[in-house]
């Protein structure tokens, strides 16, 4: 793995030098943008608007237009802006998992100590653990502030980016039916989460939708059409919810 940031944990008076690394990776098949009449792949170019020549990236910068002209922005610019929060997860308190609402959640990253930062990564890890809480920090990674969970995921510390409150739309604006539910169907519909509840396991679950996607690349390059079987659901409408809770919990107690 390539560490795609690297600085340390601010812990009290404690600085912790580590790494981080993408915790997660991409398992989509890598398909091409090809033209339609000629199956030619489409490529995307970096084009001046004054000239029409392309650009290359090592001659664009970035910049922030103020009134007609362009500030110009570079690398140290980035980094001025708060030096601290550009190389140091600061974490500012500690919080309770639960506390955190999982809408919050975005991207995982695991968090590798630097040779000299051993036993202070180990004191951290283990603190967590014990404590059972996560720290909250925020740091800047590619010219962008993030606000972060640290916490601990099979012995490692894992950061999660964690979205700011102003990024959650909200749910009031969600049109939510009328209709009430009566005692019977909830507590039927209790008896069916129950009947269906089991440890969680990971491992069971598997992205099988680019297996089966290659499947059908594979029978149409030996030239068969792919013949699409078309998906009828039907809404439960609300005088048949009873029935269809009743024939759910006996489906569910025969094959158990």
């Amino acid at each position: 793995m390539r560490s795609i940031w690297n600085g340390s944990i601010s812990f009290g008076l404690v600085n912790i030098p580590v790494k981080m690394y993408s915790a997660t990776e991409s398992r989509t098949l890598d398909l091409d943008m090809l033209d339609g009449s000629d199956h030619a792949r489409i490529r995307y170019q970096r084009i001046n608007e004054n000239t029409g020549k392309e650009v290359e990236w090592k001659d664009i910068v970035k910049g922030y237009k103020k009134g007609e002209k362009y500030v110009i922005l570079e690398d140290s610019d980035f980094e001025m802006a708060n030096v601290k929060k550009s190389s140091t997860l600061d974490i500012e308190t500690f919080v309770e998992a639960e506390e955190v609402p999982d809408m919050l959640f975005k991207k995982p990253y695991y968090l590798e100590p630097q040779k000299e930062g051993g036993k202070s990564y180990n004191l951290l890890r283990d603190s967590l653990n014990k404590a059972k809480k996560l720290g909250v920090a925020t740091f800047v990674m590619r010219q962008r502030e993030n606000l972060a969970l640290i916490g601990v995921y099979e012995n490692v510390l894992v950061v999660h980016v964690i979205r700011f409150a102003e990024q959650i739309r909200d749910p009031s604006e969600v049109r939510l039916p009328s209709g009430k539910v009566s005692k019977k169907e909830l507590d039927m519909a209790k008896s069916l989460i129950d009947q269906y509840t089991a440890k969680f396991d990971i491992e069971a679950y598997r992205d099988t939708y680019n297996e089966q996607l290659m499947k059908v690349i594979e029978s149409k390059a030996k030239g068969k059409k792919a013949v699409v079987k078309k998906l009828k659901t039907q809404p439960t409408a609300d005088s048949d919810l009873l029935a269809q809770l009743k024939a759910s919990l006996k489906k569910r107690k025969k094959a158990s």
